[in-house]
């Protein structure tokens, strides 16, 4: 079993190759079904994490989650998580598993993957040129073929993390400030000249905040739902979403095979 989160779908191209590989079945964390957060295990079946990293931390919707989980069979089974980040990742893993820890639950090995970025919400912030995009790909496709063999074979103590400098200030300090100012959906604005009413943008949106549909201009909810993953923003086909001036002229990224 795997648990998940993917918004702009790095994280989701990962789980399912680790699902199709290890043959193990995947539940998103902001599916309905998942707010019964009490869980059994079948014999031989793995436990796994899989997330985007947000500000050198776990999203806050993970965490929530993971402070409602329970899993009543973990002895013997192996246990792993994994992280996808456009750069370094702080230290996300080590936050993730004091989390785990309050539930007993206890990960048997660590990886990361850096993907192409997809974050826009700061000024020095922008999604990567084609061809830096294009490596990040296949140097994570291959680095991830290495993980499924070591979670297959159940290695334990493995710690493959891309922590970066100064992890304690990006994830504790300036992820702090990331997570009380700018998870918001507050700046979202559409501009109704370009916008088609496609619906794309409620339909990508992994928490449903986005209120729309075909036909209808997208409204956020404002209600602290919204995870600033962007992903509205990345899908839209006609530039028509903007987060107040932080994304003019930057880049759009969602993944593609």
């Amino acid at each position: 079993m795997i648990f998940y989160l993917s918004c702009t779908g790095n994280t989701l191209w990962a789980a399912n190759r680790l699902s199709k590989s290890l043959q193990e079945s995947l539940v998103p964390v902001t599916d309905p079904a998942a707010t019964a957060t009490a869980y059994r295990l079948k014999e031989g079946e793995k436990l796994g994490f899989c997330f985007p990293v947000h500000g050198w931390r776990p999203p806050k919707i993970v965490r929530d989650f993971i402070r409602r989980l329970t899993v009543e069979n973990m002895s013997g089974h192996y246990s792993f998580a994994l992280c996808t980040a456009g750069d370094n990742i702080g230290e996300t893993m080590d936050i993730f598993q004091q989390d785990l820890k309050q539930r007993g639950i206890k990960l048997n090995s660590t990886f990361s993957l850096i993907m192409p970025e997809s974050y826009v919400g700061m000024p020095f912030m922008d999604v990567d040129k084609p061809a830096k995009e294009a490596q990040k790909k296949k140097m994570a496709a291959e680095l991830l073929t290495q993980y499924i063999e070591m979670i297959d074979n159940e290695e334990d103590g493995i710690r493959r993390l891309t922590i970066g400098n100064w992890p304690r200030i990006n994830s504790r300090i300036i992820g702090g400030y990331f997570v009380r100012h700018l998870v918001t959906d507050k700046p979202f604005r559409v501009d109704e000249q370009r916008c088609v009413k496609c619906g794309k943008c409620a339909s990508v949106c992994p928490t449903a905040n986005v209120i729309g549909g075909k036909d209808r201009f997208p409204a956020w909810k404002r209600d602290g739902s919204c995870l600033a993953c962007f992903a509205c923003y990345h899908h839209c086909p006609t530039r028509a979403i903007e987060y107040g001036r932080r994304t003019k002229n930057k880049g759009q990224y969602y993944y593609k095979p």
